[in-house]
Formats: structure tokens, C-alpha cells, sequence
């Protein structure tokens, strides 16, 4: 088994290996190259259902997503998936998967099954190294905050989705959770910036208008920054992303096109900040 950074901040591609068919040496290889490099890139799997899920549970056990529509027989797999008569795309900004959630997802580990002839890359960024960026000021500041995160704006009834989208289940128990802003890796021990676009509504004790200028300068520092690394799916290709140190974008570039992807979410555990 072959490991290669595939960028400076974050990212690595694994060779050289059939992940259904891992050693426990190997998987814990694998768990300490997660953890540096945030995400990690399989090319040439071949990956049924119950391999996916066996994959899985050799990181964690599963968090089933309550939004997403599942695979049939599988309800641990949530399909994510795009029509070609679908505009909207799902996961179609920079985000971090489940940080609305009181203990956020561990990771994603997403299998190809059909792609469009071109486009739909998703793109990977390190919160770590977007943290490491800042002065130290900053740093000072965000130390002591927490933050408010929410589901309901984008799987709600308000979220904007076609009446006739029948991509997500019937949401039930949507709220909201509170996490430090920066948070430490449980795994690394590194300072992580946990904040993100699509989920986080304000600072605890700030109201949404006073947060809205350092959260939109925390978003444009990480999002315009050298932090982050486009994946190119093919045929066979899993991605594994760690969602506390990672965000992610899936592009919506292939208009007409079906696309549709298979996710496992891990559970992880609660966050601590640093202060």
C-alpha cells in the first residue's frame, strides 16, 4: 500500500490496495494518514453495498442520515444523487457534513456508482491549515466563542427544494447543537476552525447580524485560501473525508447529467475547544 500527498494542505491518494480485502495493520495505517491528511482517495475499487459498509465500520460505527433517501436494503447508505432534470445539486457549496448534530460525524466515506461524462469533481479544504493562517489575534478572539449550528435552513420546509424533489426522506428531530469555533482533533490534537457557510447560523451570545461579518471574513480567508484540493471521480473511486478537519463542495458543472453517489456517514464524538 502506497500513500502520496496529492496537495500541500490536504489530501492523499492511497495505491495499491483492495479496501475490501484490508488487513488490521493496514487499517490502522490508514486511520493515522486520515488523520494527517484529512482526506484520503481510492482509485480501481470495486465496492458492493455490504463491502461499503464493512469498509466503514473499520473506522466507526454508522451515523444512518436521517435526510437523505437510502439505498434499498441498505439503510446505513444514504444515495446522493442528481437527476438530469435536477438545477440543484446536493452539497453544492463549502461545508462539513453533520455539524448540526450535538456530536458531529467522524467522516464521509462516498463510493462512485454513476457519473456524468464530465464535471462533478469535489473539492477538499483543511480548516486546520486555514486556522494556522490566522494572526494571532484572531486566533485570541475565536478562542473563547462558540457557535450555533442548524439543519433546518437547508433540509426544512422552508429549505427551497422543489415540491416535486423526492431526493430526502421526511425530516424529523431537526435543531440545532453548539460547538467551540475552534476545536482541537480528537485523533491529531490539532486546532481545527469548525465553523462553516451551509450549517453555522451565529456566535452563541452574538445575534445573527453581529456574527455575520467574521463569519463571512472566517469563510472568504478559508475559501480563497491555498487550503484546498479538487478530487476527480472515475469510475471505481471512493473518497474517505475527515469532517471535523475537512470541508467539502461537490461541483455542479454537468447540467443534464445524472450522477449518483453512495454515503456512509461515521459517528464521532463530541468536540472540545481549546480554551
Amino acid at each position: 500500500m502506497r500513500i502520496s500527498q496529492v496537495s500541500d494542505h490536504v489530501g492523499a491518494l492511497v495505491e495499491d490496495v483492495d479496501i475490501t480485502q484490508l488487513t488490521d495493520s493496514e487499517t490502522s495505517v490508514l486511520v493515522d494518514a486520515w488523520g494527517e491528511h484529512g482526506a484520503l482517495f481510492f482509485r480501481g475499487q470495486t465496492v458492493d453495498e455490504q463491502q461499503h459498509i464493512e469498509f466503514a465500520e473499520r473506522f466507526s460505527s454508522i451515523d444512518i442520515n436521517k435526510f437523505f433517501t437510502p439505498v434499498e436494503g441498505h439503510p446505513q447508505i444514504a444515495q446522493v444523487l442528481k437527476e438530469p432534470d435536477h438545477t440543484v445539486n446536493v452539497g453544492g457549496g463549502w461545508h462539513t457534513d453533520h455539524s448540526y448534530d450535538q456530536v458531529p460525524a467522524k467522516g464521509s466515506i462516498l463510493v462512485a456508482r454513476d457519473l456524468p461524462p464530465t464535471g462533478g469533481d469535489t473539492r477538499f479544504l483543511s480548516v486546520g491549515a486555514a486556522y494556522d493562517a490566522l494572526s494571532d489575534g484572531l486566533k485570541t478572539t475565536l478562542a473563547g466563542l462558540h457557535a450555533h449550528h442548524s439543519s433546518e435552513h437547508v433540509f426544512g420546509a422552508k429549505a427551497g427544494y422543489d415540491e416535486d424533489d423526492d431526493r430526502f426522506g421526511n425530516p424529523e428531530g431537526i435543531g440545532g447543537s453548539v460547538h467551540p469555533v475552534v476545536v482541537r482533533h480528537p485523533h491529531t490534537g490539532r486546532k481545527l476552525l469548525y465553523v462553516n457557510a451551509a450549517f453555522t447560523t451565529h456566535f452563541l451570545g452574538w445575534t445573527p447580524q453581529e456574527s455575520a461579518p467574521l463569519l463571512s471574513f472566517l469563510y472568504q480567508h478559508m475559501a480563497s485560501g491555498p487550503f484546498s484540493y479538487q478530487f476527480e471521480w472515475e469510475p471505481g473511486s471512493v473518497a474517505m473525508w475527515d469532517n471535523r478537519s475537512t470541508w467539502h463542495w461537490a461541483l455542479n458543472d454537468y447540467q443534464g447529467h445524472r450522477r449518483l453517489m453512495h454515503r456512509i456517514t461515521l459517528a464521532g464524538e463530541e468536540l472540545g475547544g481549546i480554551s
